[in-house]
């Protein structure tokens, strides 16, 4: 995106000839398999991340450490199961060897493994989804253990032989203990084509075959290399005579490729293309998905990418980039759904402008005419907020007569991904997108007084953190240090200003804003894992037509700057969610006869079906949402089920980041589900941490960032203590009750490039209902209030609200609110 603004769709004519990804509708690939949208210790507890967070995403597979497995401080596969499979997960890869506590494993020899092996495998056995399990015994055996990458053969076959016999002894453990288990492996570091076929031909002959055959893809050069290594794996079958077997990449991605819709368009879509499963790696916190979950349940661009592809229905069909496998550079997949009368393409990795030709566009489907959709998730950081993916362009195309349509992206970035939907024209002209101006400026090409520009994240640097344009501007550590950004702007006007951050210092950090050298602002920056792990701040600034200097200097502490974007405010903050893209239950049909509005159709739904939308919020708050439908439609919200007139507002309470509202009907047609607002606290209910009664050695403490200067502390380890809140409800019904907490726990497990944080967890209790267990995910510093949403039922008048904690530490909270999920005032 240039600084003269955006426009991605548009006639061609750029200086330098677009490059063309080109899509076969007419070749399938196969049923979408949604098998690279794992994670490695993606789920850090029950809750973290939230089930809002994770349902939509379709997850097929994760990889989570042993119960009580001391290699991390959680992650516990059992622990999570519950939250993992309520939310349509697949299966859940054990990671035996985590058992232990040091990395590389500490080497006991097998006669200390074993034991660990039965205790794992009766545990796991015993769990109600014990069958959804798959066992990976051994843990990056080329290097840890047995030391296979050597290229002394003799000493090779040495160590190979060793592996071997007690990959055949743990096999057959695992297999007497639990008959029908699946195992995986041999789970090496990379693919070595000299071990795999070594590997398969002993399995065979031994009859210790693993069910799922598992290596890690780790480095840039993966993007390059892996389909020559699948390519060579399922040759090594083919000559043995061994049926296909099940391939996970149970570990994929470099730091500098998580969170990046660009870079994991890459990854996934060579993944998609052979049909196997791949998480992404573990290389900081556990319990944000590897990168793509903001908090507990706010949504970045990564993160809206996974949605778009756990989207993809049908078959994916056959996408020719401009330069396959190789690294950084334009990919794509896409899926035909015959059906639905959808094709979707998901592209990106490049700067620049591209031609998207969709070629076998079947007249039967499509008819003479469709419209192209196309939004864009941009990347906004491993702890930066991303509303719903705006939508740049909306087009009525003709189906050529070689029954192919082109769709022009122009101005792309290579950090963002693009979905491109085509459906059936039909009747009627589609609403033009409204894209307002916007502009981007790069920390290290401003004006840098007392800084250091940083770079991150590159090919070179591939376990970097990513930054925009791999830059920064960091060691603005000085009384005098300051970033002086020059923008233009086209009107007068109010511009959102959001700014890619760092902030390591451990607490809220500020910086000052002057727009002209005058009228200071103070900037508050929350905390982050570290300087260089981004995260987003959004705020307001009123500029005038022209060019000004925007600064951002120090304030009492360092911020580390990588760039802002400008982004002019034409209203309220709305989105409108497209029915026909909704998920779905029972059988709903698509009807594309009109393109007007939205103009991707509806979706007609009829006694027994059901659509679901995920809506974004930007904070806890009221919002008005219509729903665009011909008939009147039943609305869940948080439990809270509403009747809907058609294109009547209601007023509802959405929590911060991910809200998953249903729509049901006895036959209605449902077009979009309108949203708009800043989540207003007009009506809400709000108690301050001091008007709590305290008991068994919980206190009230001062704390400068938290509401009203103060937070309840040392609540929890005791079953007497307790902190009790008489909430004064104005009618009886479902409320939303938002926890401001923090807390910054902590236990170092020894590991580099592991934040190890550990959550905490409350017993709440409304009224005289039972207790209810509530999961407080790390803040990354004491002095950070982050909100945690959870429906409550109250009655009219005054009730208690309790928060205790018998065997352990509850958070710090600063404050209670609550407001009732339907407001029909």
């Amino acid at each position: 995106m240039d600084v003269t603004g955006h426009t991605p769709l548009s006639a061609a004519g750029a200086a330098d000839a677009p490059q063309c990804l080109t899509v076969d509708l007419a070749v399938s690939e196969g049923p979408v398999l949604l098998g690279a949208n794992g994670a490695l210790y993606g789920i850090g507890d029950d809750g973290v991340p939230s089930d809002a967070a994770l349902a939509p995403l379709k997850i097929t597979s994760i990889t989570q450490k042993p119960e009580g497995g001391a290699q991390h401080p959680n992650g516990d596969a059992l622990s999570v199961a519950g939250s993992f499979f309520r939310n349509g997960g697949g299966e859940i890869n054990v990671m035996m060897q985590d058992v232990y506590a040091e990395w590389p494993y500490e080497n006991l020899g097998i006669g200390d493994y074993l034991p660990k092996v039965d205790k794992i495998v009766k545990e796991v056995s015993a769990d109600p989804h014990g069958d959804r399990f798959v066992y990976i015994p051994f843990n990056e055996p080329d290097c840890i253990w047995y030391d296979l990458g050597v290229s002394d053969q003799a000493r090779y076959e040495t160590h190979r032989d060793r592996f071997f016999e007690d990959w055949k002894t743990v096999y057959r453990r695992i297999r007497a203990l639990a008959p029908d288990a699946r195992i995986a492996g041999p789970n090496e570091t990379g693919y070595h084509t000299r071990l795999m076929a070594d590997f398969l031909a002993f399995a065979q002959r031994e009859n210790v075959l693993p069910h799922v055959v598992t290596w890690h893809e780790l480095g840039p050069d993966s993007l390059r290399d892996f389909q020559g290594h699948h390519d060579d794996y399922r040759a090594i079958e083919r000559r043995l005579g061994i049926a296909p077997l099940t391939i996970s990449i149970d570990e994929y991605a470099n730091r500098r490729d998580l969170s990046v819709p660009g870079q994991l368009v890459q990854w996934v879509s060579m993944f998609e293309r052979n049909k196997v499963y791949a998480n992404q790696a573990y290389w900081d916190a556990a319990g944000n998905l590897d990168g793509n979950v903001v908090r507990t349940n706010i949504p970045n661009g990564g993160w809206w990418f996974f949605r778009w592809y756990a989207g993809l229905t049908g078959d994916t069909v056959e996408v020719t980039p401009p330069r396959p496998h190789t690294v950084d550079t334009l990919q794509g997949l896409a899926s035909l759904d015959t059906s639905r009368r959808q094709a979707q393409v998901l592209l990106g990795g490049s700067d620049g402008d591209t031609d998207v030709v969709v070629r076998g566009v079947p007249r039967a489907v499509f008819g003479r005419t469709v419209v192209a959709t196309v939004a864009e998730a941009a990347w906004s950081g491993y702890e930066g907020q991303h509303a719903a993916p705006r939508v740049l362009a909306r087009t009525g195309l003709e189906v050529a007569a070689d029954g192919s349509v082109t769709v022009p992206l122009r101005d792309g970035h290579r950090m963002s991904a693009y979905r491109i939907v085509l459906t059936p024209g039909g009747a009627g002209t589609p609403s033009v997108a409204s894209v307002p101006w916007s502009a981007s400026y790069e920390a290290e090409d401003a004006a840098i007084t007392g800084g250091r520009v940083h770079t991150r994240g590159t090919v070179a640097d591939p376990n970097g953190y990513a930054a925009s344009g791999t830059k920064d501007v960091d060691s603005l550590d000085t009384a005098s240090s300051r970033v002086d950004f020059t923008v233009t702007v086209p009107a007068d006007g109010t511009y959102d200003l959001a700014i890619l951050y760092g902030n390591q210092s451990g607490a809220p950090a500020t910086q000052k804003l002057l727009v002209d050298g005058t009228d200071p602002v103070t900037v508050t920056y929350p905390s982050t894992q570290n300087r260089a792990y981004r995260a987003k701040k959004d705020l307001g600034v009123e500029l005038s037509a022209g060019t000004h200097v925007l600064t951002l200097a120090k304030g009492d502490a360092e911020v580390t700057l990588d760039r802002i974007d400008l982004t002019a405010r034409t209203g309220a903050p709305s989105a409108s969610y497209e029915a026909t893209l909704a998920d779905i239950d029972g059988s709903p049909s698509y009807d594309y006869s009109s393109s007007a509005g939205v103009g991707t159709g509806a979706l007609v739904l009829r006694e027994g079906d059901r659509a679901v939308f995920d809506v974004y919020a930007p904070r806890d708050g009221y919002y008005t949402v219509v729903p665009r439908t011909s008939a009147a439609v039943r609305l869940t919200l948080h439990g809270e089920r509403v009747t809907a007139a058609p294109d009547r507002p209601l007023r509802l309470y959405l929590v911060a980041g991910n809200n998953r509202v249903t729509l049901t009907a006895e036959h209605a047609a449902v077009r979009s589900l309108d949203v708009s607002g800043a989540g207003s606290t007009d009506g809400t209910l709000s108690y301050a941490a001091a008007s709590a009664t305290l008991t068994g050695g919980a206190k009230l403490v001062d704390s400068a960032h938290a509401f009203g200067g103060s937070c309840i502390d040392d609540l929890g380890n005791s079953p007497a203590g307790a902190a009790e809140f008489t909430v004064h409800a104005p009618d009886s019904g479902r409320y939303m009750l938002v926890v401001h907490y923090a807390h910054d726990d902590r236990r170092d497990n020894g590991h580099a490039y592991n934040t190890d944080i550990l959550s905490r967890t409350a017993d709440l209790t409304v009224g005289g209902g039972a207790p209810r267990r509530l999961t407080f995910k790390n803040t990354w510093s004491r002095d950070d209030y982050w909100t945690l949403g959870v429906p409550v039922d109250l009655r009219e008048g005054a009730d208690s609200v309790t928060f205790r904690n018998a065997t352990g530490r509850a958070p710090r909270i600063a404050r209670i609110e609550l407001g009732r999920i339907h407001c029909r005032s």
